[in-house]
């Protein structure tokens, strides 16, 4: 049975509970340095924009872990390859659509329509039965944390960004999950960056030049640490500890952590009922992590 769990997802690969609540404790440190890094990323947006944004900060991250890991290029296999590709590529278009997004509309409401993405991986990963009130509770919380109060915040472009990002994060989470399994170390996640900064090159190398000053480079490379170089390796490692399904119903606190960051750094206010839907993901991310511990 534990062995058809892993198969499929589900198990852990730590030992245990022990696993698995490195897994969660790996997650929130790399959630709160997503959510904090995007609320610091404003002035840079509105500085540079979001794309040259994205390309120098993916170009930072690349080059650091790649003079860490130092991966042998040339001993990959063709699979090894194919899945760098493939992950380099969904990072470039995550990042890319979602600081498109928070350049145009609140913080929580960019992070809580991002979410959708993981939260169908996560529907999938679990299966059916009393399990869904879980992605069910996450999901009504992420449409109270979508509201003002007087109507739903952002406009259509903003928001059409944010979907984008969110079947990123969705892809992202599976081809995270197999780039883990198939490389040493961090080497599949320098491989990824690599490749995510040539694919972001093309938006980002147009405005990229106003960014070339000592106190614009400083600021990206802090921006580079915050998101992506520490979070993604924090999730890979992550990713090799818990199942699929609890990692991607986890995220459900993504919202609420993008919320609390947009509030205290961008002063962006919370009314009662996103507060509530705060309450209703955590209460998610909760249940469907005692429902993984009870399975090992």
């Amino acid at each position: 049975m534990a062995d058809q769990q892993v198969a499929a997802g589900g198990g852990l690969s730590g030992s245990g509970n022990a696993g698995l609540v490195t897994g969660i404790l790996l997650c929130l440190a790399s959630m709160s340095c997503i959510q904090f890094g995007a609320a610091f990323s404003a002035t840079a947006i509105a500085d540079f924009g979001p794309f040259a944004t994205t390309f120098l900060r993916l170009v930072m991250a690349a080059a650091i872990l790649a003079a860490i890991v130092r991966p042998p290029i040339r001993s990959y296999s063709r699979q090894q390859w194919k899945s760098a590709l493939a992950l380099g590529a969904t990072m470039a278009a995550m990042t890319l659509c979602f600081f498109a997004a928070i350049g145009r509309i609140p913080l929580g409401l960019a992070v809580a329509i991002e979410f959708l993405g993981p939260l169908a991986v996560a529907t999938w990963g679990l299966g059916g039965g009393w399990r869904l009130i879980w992605p069910l509770a996450a999901f009504i919380g992420v449409v109270l944390l979508s509201h003002d109060g007087a109507g739903w915040v952002g406009d259509p472009v903003g928001m059409l960004f944010a979907c984008g990002a969110g079947v990123g994060w969705g892809t992202y989470i599976i081809l995270m999950k197999k780039s883990g399994k198939l490389f040493n170390g961090l080497e599949g996640l320098s491989m990824s960056l690599i490749v995510a900064a040539v694919v972001a090159a093309p938006f980002g190398l147009p405005r990229a030049h106003e960014a070339m000053s000592p106190e614009g480079l400083g600021m990206m490379l802090g921006l580079a640490l915050l998101v992506p170089l520490i979070p993604y390796a924090l999730e890979m490692t992550a990713l090799r500890r818990m199942p699929m399904a609890a990692f991607g119903i986890l995220m459900s606190l993504e919202p609420a952590l993008g919320a609390l960051a947009g509030f205290l750094v961008l002063s962006q206010p919370m009314t009662p009922f996103q507060m509530l839907g705060t309450a209703l993901v955590v209460a998610a991310s909760a249940g469907v992590t005692s429902s993984g511990s009870s399975e090992t």
